[in-house]
């Protein structure tokens, strides 16, 4: 049997490595890291991408290209654009505001100038009552807003409801077999709606057992957002603590009819 030298078996080697490498592409991005990356985000939104983690919350969610999603209460969209991206243009996104979310809201205008995001749709609604059919949503999107739904407004630009029949609504708009992906600033546990006025966060078991109460199925948490070392006895929305809250990530699904 023939021998092969130390040096000539280093350089087969090599060869064949090289071969491996040209013939096995590098690992590509998931549809989830593509939409987060696409060059038309703007450098406001990617500075907010290290805490928010779009990626992984809509990775959680199950979302998929063709899907029609809600963002309630979208602001100035920024989950409302990464959306646009990753259910591409055969699907659609409603960017639901209402008046008082599209007056805090000064960038919605350039969001969408020009038509740049053309599969999303912008609706100013009241959200006891959607204004949507019946089933006919895929997802819903509520991002760090569900506690605004018990926030009164000393000045008057934000409305009194009725969280119940708000949380009846985005059920009621779901598909069977549709998911709805809920992200919050974390209260105390047991302190339930008491410091939505005073801190903007909600307590985790009691958001749960409001949505379940409306007909949604609990399907999971994520940790991906979590933060342990905040105590939750500080304001969620300026302060020290702006960006660096504990958050809870649950996903519900509708069941089947």
């Amino acid at each position: 049997m023939p021998t092969v030298s130390p040096i000539r078996r280093a350089l087969l080697c090599a060869a064949f490595l090289c071969l491996g490498a040209v013939g096995v592409p590098a690992a590509a991005a998931d549809l989830y890291d593509a939409a987060v990356h696409h060059a038309g985000r703007s450098a406001a939104d990617l500075k907010r991408d290290a805490t928010d983690r779009p990626a992984e919350v809509l990775r959680f969610a199950g979302i998929k290209p063709g899907m029609r999603v809600a963002d309630f209460l979208a602001a100035e969209g920024y989950y409302t654009e990464v959306l646009s991206y990753l259910v591409g243009p055969a699907g659609h996104v409603l960017m639901l505001n209402n008046a008082g979310y599209d007056h805090y809201s000064p960038g919605l205008t350039a969001r969408l100038a020009g038509g740049r995001l053309p599969n999303v749709e912008h609706r100013t609604v009241d959200l006891e009552k959607l204004d949507l059919p019946t089933a006919s949503v895929d997802a819903l999107l509520v991002v760090k807003v569900y506690h605004d739904l018990y926030w009164v407004d000393p000045d008057g630009v934000w409305p009194k409801m009725n969280p119940k029949k708000v949380v009846a609504e985005m059920s009621r708009v779901l598909k069977p077999g549709g998911v709805l992906v809920l992200e919050d600033h974390a209260a105390r546990q047991g302190s339930g709606s008491s410091a939505a006025q005073t801190l903007h966060r909600i307590d985790e078991d009691y958001a749960r057992r409001e949505f379940e109460s409306a007909g949604l199925r609990f399907v999971g948490s994520s940790n991906v957002l979590r933060k342990p070392e905040d105590a939750r006895d500080q304001k969620a929305h300026e302060g020290p603590m702006l960006g660096k809250t504990d958050r809870f990530l649950l996903l519900f699904s509708k069941p089947p009819t």
